[in-house]
């Protein structure tokens, strides 16, 4: 079993550089990846990948493995170099030590609450602050593939994550204990905004006072610590969330995010096992208070 989930992670990973498949097992992730990176006149130099098995399971002759890989690529573009870095989780299923699945994973979207209100009109007190983009980025980087022990962690995390990074920039929580108003994280309870990703894009642009932000038309126009919005499906739910930590050769933005843990990955995410020809985009810079 070992040796053939071991000889199949060797050929995925030598995929990326060579975009040869020694086998009939093509990933179809790495010639995807390989795909967007010509297109930006970019390339993967080095990958390096460690695996780590996290689950298993008996029933008979048939054996299922849960396992997680950590990607680190090191990409090429117009002679500058940058390290890409992301986490999948993938099962594999054998019968009698011969391997009959091997797939991805995909993490459990969360949905807006269908009574969750867009932001009210605000009477309380303004909230002055300075958005602090590179404690946002630092914390981004510190916490992009762990968990801050401080704040609940959610199966599907994207947007408490992007939340505790937005905080650490220094935007102001408010609204508590109001679900459906503000943005705000306390005693184990936590705004519709903090959590969902659709509520985070709904409260982005409609704030008034603390965190607040201004939508911009292209990703080109965003700086570090700005937020990117995704509704994969192009459904008009959106569904996952990122934050600006780098940008490529050619001043496009690169993003952290949670859930699919990654760092420095390309904001178009045309490489994400949740990529639809229909993907729809939010860019918001976010605005001093």
């Amino acid at each position: 079993m070992r040796k053939s989930l071991q000889e199949l992670f060797d050929n995925r990973v030598e995929q990326f550089v060579s975009n040869q498949a020694k086998d009939n097992r093509n990933y179809k992730k790495a010639h995807i990846k390989i795909d967007s990176l010509l297109r930006r006149s970019a390339e993967i130099v080095k990958v390096n990948a460690s695996g780590k098995i996290i689950g298993k399971s008996v029933d008979r002759d048939f054996e299922t493995i849960t396992y997680q890989v950590h990607y680190r690529y090191l990409i090429k573009q117009k002679g500058t170099l940058y390290q890409e870095e992301e986490v999948e989780v993938r099962m594999a299923k054998f019968f009698k030590d011969d391997l009959i699945l091997d797939e991805e994973i995909m993490p459990i979207q969360s949905t807006p609450n269908p009574q969750e209100p867009v932001e009210e009109p605000e009477i309380e007190e303004r909230l002055s602050y300075q958005y602090n983009r590179l404690k946002a980025v630092q914390y981004a980087e510190r916490w992009w593939n762990t968990y801050n022990p401080a704040y609940k962690k959610f199966e599907n995390d994207c947007t408490n994550y992007i939340s505790q990074c937005l905080h650490a920039g220094e935007a102001p929580m408010r609204g508590y204990p109001n679900r459906g108003n503000g943005w705000w994280m306390r005693n184990n309870n936590w705004s519709y905004s903090w959590a969902v990703a659709h509520s985070l894009r709904l409260y982005l642009p409609n704030s008034k006072s603390g965190l607040k932000a201004r939508e911009v038309s292209s990703p080109d126009q965003l700086f570090l610590g700005d937020i990117i919005c995704y509704d994969f499906e192009g459904d008009g739910r959106y569904n996952h969330n990122t934050i600006v930590t780098g940008k490529d050769a050619y001043g496009m933005p690169l993003v952290n995010a949670h859930t699919y843990n990654s760092r420095m990955r390309y904001w178009a995410y045309e490489d994400s096992s949740a990529y639809t020809p229909n993907i729809k985009y939010k860019f918001f810079t976010i605005v001093d208070g």
